[in-house]
């Protein structure tokens, strides 16, 4: 398989097999007017496979998002064909409407103006609870 290489954007690398069409959705990489790439099980000597996003083009990275999918992912940011930037992306400490609250008895659940919220309260287990009522994030 060849997937072109970029001449300005960004590659998301070392995603979690698995992960990459998640954090596709999250991002919202279909709305975007620009060439996507995600390229699904890449053989890994690291981490025996990976999967890998390509944006061809400048478009707003939520690093959150990417933290939140997978924090152990890298961005690499292109200019002119060439590698720029490497990033570590870390855990966000707290996510702000990125994911809803499953409890039928939340506050969020009958108040639709209220963000949904939630912390990280165990970065080992990469565990995330609503900041109204505790419950665990899926």
């Amino acid at each position: 398989m060849n997937v072109d290489s970029i001449l300005n954007g960004v590659v998301i690398d070392h995603i979690e097999a698995g992960s990459g069409m998640r954090l596709y959705d999250l991002l919202g990489l279909d709305e975007v007017d620009v060439s996507v790439a995600i390229i699904k099980n890449v053989t890994s000597r690291k981490m025996g496979k990976k999967d890998i996003i390509k944006i061809d083009g400048e478009v707003p990275i939520d690093f959150d998002l990417i933290g939140f999918v997978d924090p152990e992912a890298t961005l690499n940011i292109i200019k002119d064909g060439k590698l720029m930037e490497k990033k570590r992306i870390d855990m966000p400490l707290e996510l702000r409407n990125v994911i809803k609250c499953k409890n039928p008895r939340c506050i969020t659940s009958c108040e639709q103006e209220l963000p949904h919220v939630f912390k990280l309260t165990d970065k080992d287990n990469k565990v995330y609870r609503c900041i109204y009522c505790e419950t665990k994030a899926n």
